[in-house]
């Protein structure tokens, strides 16, 4: 810094740049996002810059990002309509959370019958998920009787760390549903295969539910490799893979 910020280093192309100078730097449209300070602009392992590498491109390609997310799902949403970065419909509004969460991709899509979807994606790469419990709000408790899919016994856990945060944002994302229409909505959690932490807390959320049709968990290698297998001529997806997913780097660098 502020070299970093200045020429925007640690993002691959230009269009994700530029999503980044309009998210990011655009002081009208920043307001109210919680951005983390200088690490998304100079930290390689932070997963907010992976976001933008990630999803940005497909801004400009929704039909990429269609055949993505139907692959991803299986057919049950296709046809995307708009990506949106650190997205809160109304931060600490109790119509939603009461709290200031917010999902690092919000996806709006079409069903495969039609109907209005989202995709609320919580991105992590090497985060372990042990930060510490925000204060609980009553809220969350009532949303969860709405949702119906969160085991009576599991509540203590929820509230806990690792849990809470997979919590907050899948309770968010029962609230986008319910209170803007949609007809279908699916949150996941995103990180790589071996990140060990956060394949554990999905576990354990998982043993949470009693049924897991709004949450998913995907593998940032299965979305790459998506990605490489269907845009063979994409440059950015190789970017991508080469800066996130290919940890034979380091087994040749240790050689």
């Amino acid at each position: 810094m502020p070299w970093a910020k200045e020429v925007l280093a640690n993002f691959l192309t230009e269009n994700i740049r530029a999503v980044v100078r309009d998210e990011v730097l655009d002081p009208l449209r920043d307001r109210g996002k919680l951005f983390g300070g200088s690490r998304i602009f100079n930290n390689l392992l932070s997963s907010q810059p992976l976001c933008f590498n990630l999803f940005a491109e497909l801004r400009f390609d929704l039909g990429s990002a269609s055949r993505l997310v139907a692959e991803m799902t299986r057919g049950r949403f296709c046809e995307v309509t708009a990506i949106a970065f650190e997205h809160s419909p109304s931060r600490s509004d109790p119509e939603y959370s009461s709290d200031r969460s917010a999902f690092d991709v919000f996806v709006e899509c079409r069903t495969s019958s039609g109907g209005r979807g989202f995709l609320g994606v919580e991105v992590k790469y090497h985060e372990n998920l042990r930060v510490a419990a925000a204060r609980h709000r009553a809220p969350y408790d009532e949303r969860a009787r709405q949702m119906g899919c969160f085991a009576p016994d599991a509540m203590d856990r929820l509230r806990k760390t690792p849990l809470q945060q997979i919590w907050r944002d899948h309770l968010l994302t029962g609230a986008v549903r319910a209170r803007d229409g949609f007809d279908d909505a699916l949150f996941v959690l995103l990180f790589p295969a071996d990140n060990r932490h956060c394949q554990a807390a999905a576990e354990a959320y998982r043993a949470a539910l009693t049924n897991e049709q709004s949450f998913a968990c995907w593998h940032l290698e299965e979305v790459v490799g998506h990605l490489q297998r269907n845009e063979p001529t994409s440059r950015w997806a190789a970017k991508v893979f080469d800066r996130y997913c290919d940890f034979d780097k380091i087994e040749r660098a240790i050689a």
